[in-house]
């Protein structure tokens, strides 16, 4: 009797635990983050911290303290910043940028606050409408002239069909450097930093040179998201850093997709099968995706024409700009289509989103970006063409500004060798299992970092690149 009253017992709570949950995610939603955050301390004392609900509630509590980071800039602020950076403006010309989500703000806790990016982001809206207006005397940026240039010298050189060819070699530096007394002096630090695979073509050569720690291990060469794990404990007043040197050699690809000829799928194969699915949170088939994705591609049977629409048109109707942090967007294809921007990998989400509903099978594939002057974390995919194989697209670089077809399209079938690859897929699981909330849930870019009183988050730390070409 003793034993099934427990077993009640049990069941009460962590159905109370379950529904309190839910509760906490309906308060983020309508922005009660205050709210939110104290259901989940309530959660937090009585739920047994090796439990689901524990991780959950902490998981919970996270998102709506990433929430606040990154809506951090008042009104009053906002406007100095407007003030400062464009000039006068009118109360009618505001509210018209905020109607149109050109200048994003949520309503938190009864209070307005603003994107701390949202007036960087109104000015490439605003730049972009002026460039429409005046394209005859438009000058192009340095980085878009940059990616003509190479690719022009890409096919002057010569390349052979789809094969790696004109390598790159870096050498690399990367740190990450925990903040002082971000947690009490002697705790371990379990850390998770970004590591190149080695099952691709276009990546090799890769030699780990140095290490602090010196102990280390390295996740499998098929992980889907490649790391190398660290543990280190704190030092009062002290930061706990991590580094990693190595070399590794990238090369460029590109495929001429009229010289092939593309079968059509095999719709049995575990292949198209996977990257064909749906992938929540984020790949999701909904009503706005169908009816967008057969807008834009109608009776189009051919693979790589498909494609092509769909690439033309988030090219030429969706803006590169400041994200969010992934982690508090609750379906980021959908956002972009909202909003009528994106960074890298919000882009990409949508561009795979619409392409897996059409059938044409595509995967994630993200690391960093490393073209001089424009190092930084970056985001793209692979799309599958039966009797060709995985073909690179990178959907953010966009549509190049030039007259010449084959090299305005040339990310559409092909990719630059100034790439350092370390995801295949979004979301998967490190090789040292992580206990809490990652500070960025689907991709593997900065690192991971964190003790056994939760995660650290991005605020907490710091990451610096040091890139030698070699």
């Amino acid at each position: 009797m003793k034993r099934i009253c427990f077993f009640l017992i049990l069941m009460f709570f962590n159905f109370s635990f379950m529904v309190a949950n839910e509760s906490v995610k309906e308060l983020i939603r309508n922005g009660e983050l205050k709210s939110a955050i104290n259901a989940c301390d309530e959660i937090l004392k009585h739920a047994d911290k090796k439990s689901k609900d524990y991780v959950i509630a902490d998981s919970l509590k996270q998102i709506a303290q990433r929430i606040y980071i990154d809506f951090s800039k008042n009104e009053a602020i906002t406007d100095s910043i407007l003030n400062i950076r464009i000039g006068a403006f009118t109360p009618e010309q505001k509210t018209s940028w905020e109607n149109n989500k050109w200048l994003e703000y949520r309503i938190l806790d009864e209070k307005k606050l603003y994107f701390k990016n949202a007036v960087g982001n109104l000015i490439l809206r605003l730049n972009q409408i002026n460039d429409s207006i005046n394209a005859d005397s438009r000058k192009l940026d340095d980085f878009t002239q940059f990616k003509i240039n190479y690719v022009n010298n890409f096919f002057s050189e010569g390349y052979e069909n789809g094969k790696p060819s004109q390598p790159k070699n870096f050498s690399i530096k990367y740190t990450v450097s925990l903040k002082p007394n971000q947690v009490p002096e002697g705790e371990t630090i379990r850390c998770w930093l970004p590591w190149p695979k080695e099952t691709h073509l276009r990546q090799g050569n890769i030699k780990l040179l140095n290490t602090f720690p010196a102990d280390y291990k390295i996740s499998k060469a098929n992980s889907e998201q490649r790391s190398i794990y660290f543990e280190q404990k704190t030092q009062r007043n002290k930061p706990t850093v991590f580094t990693i040197d190595f070399d590794y050699t990238s090369y460029a690809q590109y495929f001429d997709i009229s010289k092939f000829q593309i079968q059509p799928y095999k719709t049995n194969s575990k292949l198209f099968q996977k990257n064909t699915a749906e992938q929540l949170p984020h790949i999701i088939f909904t009503d706005e995706i169908k009816h967008l994705a057969d807008s834009l591609t109608q009776n189009e049977t051919n693979p790589y024409q498909i494609v092509k629409n769909l690439y033309y048109y988030i090219s030429n109707n969706y803006i590169w700009s400041s994200a969010l942090e992934y982690s508090i967007i609750p379906n980021i294809p959908q956002y972009v289509i909202e909003n009528r921007r994106g960074d890298c990998g919000m882009k990409t989400l949508l561009f795979m989103t619409l392409a897996r509903y059409k059938g044409i099978p595509v995967k994630w594939q993200s690391g960093w970006m490393m073209h001089p002057n424009e190092v930084n974390l970056h985001d793209w995919c692979e799309v599958y063409y039966e009797n060709i194989g995985w073909v690179p697209l990178d959907m953010s670089f966009g549509l190049l500004d030039t007259d010449n077809d084959k090299i305005k399209e040339f990310y559409i079938k092909g990719i630059d060798a100034y790439r350092m690859i370390v995801n295949d897929n979004i979301g998967s699981p490190l090789s040292q299992k992580k206990t809490f909330l990652r500070s960025e849930p689907y991709d593997f870019q900065r690192g991971e970092l964190e003790w056994k009183g939760g995660n650290l988050y991005f605020n907490q730390w710091n990451y610096d690149m040091e890139i030698i070409y070699r």
